[in-house]
């Protein structure tokens, strides 16, 4: 009787150990996440860029929650413009080109954190070019200070929504005001994008 005894708080045991396995698996996906209250979605956040203004808005919901200064494509390599999707995440990237590998460090030309985006080759990085930031003299790709950048990677996931503006629409207008004309004297190549 006492092995009959055994064997059945055996079985209740396990089945209790899967049960609760089975409901921490269900949790794990929703911990670290914040939720709009009452919807269970997380709030839709679109990076909105002005290659005119040199600046870089998210937004959220409709309403800006940070502003950067960015560099943009120089003229003879133009950021590409439209809409396009967060597709990777990179902290301390090694940045490839042709014969030159340069590893994570002060030298990297894309900084401390890279964000790739849909458009093959594009995406927004740091820089260890500082100063042209506010100036067209990337390679295509939207610089910010490492800084700046950090930042902006905390609040940033793959799949939010990037569009970037060649010119100055009312959706632009919003997120960053009256239009201040920009020169690009004295700009930073630099070795990045």
């Amino acid at each position: 009787m006492d092995q009959i005894l055994g064997k059945a708080t055996t079985q209740q045991a396990w089945r209790s150990a899967v049960i609760t396995l089975v409901l921490l698996a269900l949790a794990v996906p929703s911990f670290g996440q914040t939720a709009k209250p009452g919807t269970g979605d997380l709030p839709k956040r679109v990076v909105l860029i002005s290659l005119l203004d040199r600046k870089l808005a998210v937004m959220e919901d409709g309403d800006v929650i940070a502003t950067f200064p960015v560099a943009v494509g120089a003229a003879v390599s133009p950021s590409p413009t439209g809409e396009f999707q967060i597709v990777s995440r990179v902290a301390n990237p090694t940045y490839y080109r042709p014969g030159t590998v340069i590893p994570s460090g002060k030298d990297n030309p894309v900084g401390t954190r890279w964000v790739g985006l849909s458009q093959k080759g594009y995406g927004i990085h740091g820089t260890n070019a500082p100063r042209s930031i506010g100036h067209a003299a990337s390679h295509g790709c939207i610089r910010l200070r490492n800084r700046d950048m950090e930042r902006l990677f905390t609040m940033l996931r793959v799949g939010d929504v990037v569009q970037i503006h060649g010119e100055r629409d009312d959706e632009v207008a919003q997120a960053f005001g009256e239009y201040e004309e920009v020169a690009d004297a004295g700009a930073e190549q630099g070795a990045g994008q």
